[in-house]
């Protein structure tokens, strides 16, 4: 049965790639048909063709290799210097620049000479080349706003899980106490598991890091407010200076460090909780300046990730993951046991970073990418404006052409870096169990 349902979640994950590569050239192509721009091809995938039809002028059709997909849009590039598309050169820069202008001249038929992408406006162009990455980010934002609120996440709360004997410094990496040490502060103020702490203070608490903060910025008598039984009860405790974990910014713990602070004595009890609108807006925040903090981050990672591969090294959580790692990781969701809702809401927030992964990815500026695309017609926008202000004569379009020499670099880098994941993936995984 484990088997089965790791390969389902396999199958439902590959159909939600091949949704959101979908979804991304979808949005390339609505709007370059909404500015006129012939389009020959909309394909999802690489490789053989699988399945395909014509439907007007576009040819539709998936492919064998679900890792990506393309739409071919004729004239993403200008003519050369002599107006020709297929000039030959024997430099092999030179050629990598002349078969990428040839290929975008493609199936040009009489009258296509208004409708080439390079001659609308780079405004326009801009648009184009963002609307794909903008459709997966859209996607991401409502797979996970859509958990956040209606599912909720598994976080801390105010509800009191187990009550501490004793005050134990967290430094001493000890959990049971010794002769001497003090009774906790929750203990001696009659604090029980299943409490819910309503007001610390006389301030209302409605979410765990309120209360948390709370605590820690008060030594001396406190006033509690709890709900027990359906009643409430007002204690009064005596918190106490302690040594415990430090926490960043974002509320995760910092290894080996500690601060001085007010102390209770108390775990909370953990449960899925709903977000708001506010917090889901905020959570959503965090994660697109995580993701963003990542993508910064992924150079740092690559010995980790190539000792992970093949040297029997540890494969981190927080590791790069490729297409085939998250779709193990998408069929162990589908394994575990848990409850199915859970399962359900797991499985959407991975499909959810997939789609801000791809965004983020897509808008470095650098070709192949679309983000390269759109620095082109940026750059082009800035020099007729400057042309303009100057009074000097248009300068015309800018040739991204000649980045694609760079662009095979990039496009190297990134096989390079597809298959090292690849590896990584395959013999030493990243496991969420």
């Amino acid at each position: 049965m484990t088997t089965l349902m790791t390969v389902l979640g396999i199958v439902v994950f590959v159909v939600g790639l091949l949704f959101s590569i979908a979804w991304h050239e979808l949005g390339h192509l609505s709007t370059a048909k909404l500015f006129g721009i012939r389009v020959p091809q909309y394909m999802v995938g690489f490789g053989p063709t699988i399945w395909s039809r014509h439907s007007g002028e576009t040819e539709y059709g998936i492919k064998a290799v679900p890792l990506g997909g393309y739409i071919r849009m004729i004239g993403m590039f200008p003519p050369g210097d002599d107006g020709r598309v297929k000039a030959r050169s024997t430099s092999p820069w030179r050629g990598m620049i002349e078969d990428a202008r040839s290929a975008a001249y493609e199936e040009l038929r009489p009258g296509d000479d208004k409708r080439l992408f390079y001659t609308r406006k780079p405004w326009k162009r801009l648009i184009v080349m963002f609307a794909g990455p903008f459709m997966n980010l859209i996607l991401a934002v409502v797979i996970f706003m859509g958990v956040l609120m209606g599912f909720g996440v598994n976080t801390q709360t105010t509800t009191v899980s187990s009550v501490s004997d004793c005050v134990i410094s967290q430094s001493e990496n000890r959990d049971k106490c010794q002769k001497g040490d003090k009774d906790s502060p929750a203990k001696a103020a009659g604090l029980r598991p299943g409490d819910r702490i309503t007001a610390f203070n006389g301030r209302p608490i409605t979410e765990w890091s309120q209360l948390q903060e709370s605590i820690r910025d008060t030594v001396g008598r406190a006033t509690i407010t709890v709900q027990r039984d359906g009643a409430t009860k007002t204690l009064h405790a005596d918190l106490v200076a302690n040594k415990l974990v430090k926490y960043d910014e974002n509320g995760r713990v910092v290894p080996d460090s500690y601060v001085t602070a007010g102390f209770l004595g108390f775990s909370p009890a953990t449960g899925v909780v709903q977000q708001s609108f506010g917090q889901s807006v905020d959570r959503m925040g965090d994660m697109i300046t995580s993701g963003v903090q990542s993508l910064v981050d992924v150079p740092s990672k690559v010995p980790a990730l190539w000792d992970a591969a093949f040297n029997d090294g540890e494969r981190k959580q927080d590791s790069p993951v490729g297409m085939v790692g998250a779709a193990r990781i998408g069929g162990e969701v589908f394994a575990m046991d848990i409850p199915a809702a859970w399962r359900v809401a797991f499985f959407l927030n991975v499909l959810a970073g997939v789609n801000l992964s791809l965004f983020l990815f897509n808008m470095l500026p650098l070709l192949p990418l679309d983000g390269g695309h759109m620095a082109g017609a940026l750059w082009e926008s800035v020099r007729r404006h400057a042309a303009r202000l100057f009074r000097r004569p248009d300068p015309g379009p800018f040739d991204v052409a000649r980045l694609m020499p760079f662009a095979y670099v990039v496009a190297g880098v990134f096989v390079c870096f597809t298959l090292l994941v690849l590896v990584a993936d395959v013999v030493n995984p990243v496991r969420i169990s």
